[in-house]
């Protein structure tokens, strides 16, 4: 009787506080009723809707800047693009890091906007401070080199912003709801989506009404607009403090993953249990709230298994060091990391195809017509049909695809995060063909005319619609996947995982130019010429589609043996090591 009345209250009590590692802004277990879920993350969408404003504003239109301005050729714009895009998203691996280990996510989020911030405030300078801006002309031939160097100390400031901004602040977001808590949960899977309605609408304001007070008015205004937006956010993002739920920093994530290696390598010549429930692990009635999770063991990758195993079980467990004895849950988050790589080298063709959309597909509109009645559509604003692909396809799912999977497969998701990831991958391959189908009649009218004006920019739109739609499948399911899939203690880490793969896939993408310039020169002629003209985009993009198409294959044979993590749900190590999928829903 005694024992049901302890249960009851215990549930009554994780009704009432939320148990999962996670602190209110007094450093106290969060109440709540009062903290996080949408109360909390509208704040942080809020934020991310500026700072995705600001970055599309200015990626979308920076290769005209830079052919435009600057005056840099085709190859070299777009390789400058690339490096700057690969950059700004490769530089999180290190903001994530630092926001998982030391910092912690919100004090993350708060100094890198303030790094953001001062790239803006640079931008703005070189454009009004006279021995700072490009020429005193409106026009000139050759910019100020003082003005090439202070325009990328600003691009890259903001890179550095970026950087800690993008990783800390979505899974801050996703911090705001618990895990264990099946409300809660639910809510947390709409957030991914939610999240991507606010940076779709971030983006579509910034290729459309930045992008027009660029072309219209000039770049400077457009620079003040998106300071203030971003002091704005800033501002709101500091009032929803009392609201948040934090997680505390545990020092580096990567040092446990260290300590199982060495553990396995050093235990190499054990022989292997019998069972696993002869592996250590600490019980879930001794596990502090601060620790996280507990993981059920998975079969796969048993050498490091050995970490676990206890050698001498006559010396206390506290004496051991941690570099001769982990638990399975500290293995278990080993084999998690280690079998994420597969699918991050599997889904870098995708991310190439999507760097396309913001260089050559927007390159090739400022050749067409870009007249819509009387009005004249700015060239970058045609990627704007990409965020409204995005849109549509995430509300599909959202509302109609994931309510009936549901009741079909019985998955809290709709269908498993990699093949959502999976669908998305072959709308690249879909946009690759649809845009060498439209490069090839362009540069037709370009044969039979001498230029493509009389060429509708409309005629660009079914590859940006498409590509949306991928980036639904595909962009949020990369979201999910490396949030949930890495251990509980790496989750800003695992948010820059995903952006590397954008990051990476812009340096392959500037190699796979290089190499291709340099191939197709000999033979005669290169793909890509002075202008797009004298370019044969169309062949590159056939390329890029057989690349994706064979690359997909590969992906889903992985997908299919791909073990998701598997949280201990009130049971022994010994009791799910039989079923490594049953624990997870993903």
């Amino acid at each position: 009787m005694e024992q049901k009345i302890e249960a009851q209250t215990y549930v009554v009590d994780k009704e009432k506080w939320v148990y999962d590692s996670s602190v209110d802004h007094k450093g106290r277990v969060p109440l709540r009723s009062s903290t996080g879920v949408w109360k909390a993350s509208f704040f942080i969408i809020a934020i991310e809707f500026s700072e995705r404003l600001s970055y599309f504003g200015i990626a979308t239109s920076l290769i005209l800047y830079l052919t435009m301005v600057i005056h840099q050729d085709l190859k070299t714009a777009a390789r400058s693009v690339n490096y700057w895009t690969g950059v700004t998203t490769l530089m999180p691996l290190l903001g994530g890091f630092l926001a998982d280990g030391y910092l912690g996510r919100f004090n993350t989020v708060l100094f890198s906007t303030i790094v953001y911030l001062l790239g803006l405030l640079l931008l703005t300078l070189s454009w009004f401070v006279p021995s700072l801006r490009a020429c005193d002309a409106d026009l000139c031939t050759e910019p100020r080199k003082v003005h090439k160097i202070i325009f990328f100390l600003a691009i890259y400031l903001i890179s550095i912003g970026t950087g800690g901004h993008k990783p800390s602040l979505e899974s801050f977001g996703a911090d705001q709801f618990d895990d264990d808590h099946s409300e809660e949960r639910k809510k947390k899977m709409s957030y991914f989506n939610w999240w991507n309605s606010g940076l779709c609408s971030g983006l579509l304001l910034g290729v459309t009404v930045i992008v027009y007070v660029q072309d219209h008015v000039n770049w400077g205004v457009a620079d003040i607009i998106l300071t203030v937006v971003m002091a704005l956010s800033l501002l709101i993002f500091a009032i929803g403090r009392s609201v948040y739920r934090y997680r505390k920093p545990m020092g580096s994530p990567l040092t446990p993953m260290l300590q199982v290696l060495v553990a396995a390598i050093c235990k190499r010549k054990l022989p292997y249990p019998f069972s696993a429930s002869e592996l250590f692990e600490v019980p879930k009635s001794q596990k502090g709230q601060a620790q996280g999770r507990l993981l059920c063991h998975t079969k796969k990758l048993q050498f490091l298994d050995k970490a676990a195993i206890l050698e001498n079980k006559e010396d206390s467990i506290e004496n051991q060091s941690p570099w001769k004895l982990a638990t399975v849950t500290k293995v278990e988050e080993m084999k998690l990391v280690l079998n994420m790589i597969p699918i991050w080298l599997t889904t870098l063709p995708f991310g190439v195809c999507v760097a396309q959309a913001a260089t050559f597909f927007i390159k090739q509109g400022t050749t067409m017509n870009l007249k819509m009645g009387n009005f004249q559509i700015p060239a970058a604003s045609i990627y704007s049909l990409a965020a409204i692909g995005m849109i549509i396809s995430v509300t599909l799912y959202e509302k109609i695809l994931v309510p009936m999977l549901r009741k079909t497969t019985g998955n809290e998701r709709g269908i498993k995060i990699l093949q959502r990831i999976g669908i998305g991958m072959f709308f690249s391959i879909s946009t690759m063909i649809v845009a060498a189908l439209v490069e090839r009649k362009r540069l037709q009218v370009v044969k039979k005319e001498g230029s493509s004006l009389s060429m509708s920019v409309f005629w660009l739109a079914p590859q940006f619609l498409i590509i949306g739609f991928g980036d639904g499948f595909a962009l949020v399911g990369l979201q999910e996947y490396f949030y949930d899939q890495v251990p509980d203690s790496m989750r800003s880490l695992g948010i820059a995982l995903y952006l590397s793969v954008i990051g990476a896939a812009n340096f392959v993408s500037s190699l796979l130019i290089t190499i291709t310039d340099n191939i197709t020169k000999k033979g005669g002629k290169s793909w890509f010429g002075k202008d797009l003209n004298s370019s044969r985009l169309d062949n590159f993009y056939w390329l890029l589609a057989g690349i994706t198409a064979a690359n997909l294959c590969i992906y889903v044979v992985l997908a299919k043996r791909y073990t998701y993590k598997n949280v201990q749900r009130n049971v022994t190590v010994a009791d799910c090591q039989e079923s490594d999928d049953a624990g997870s829903m993903a």
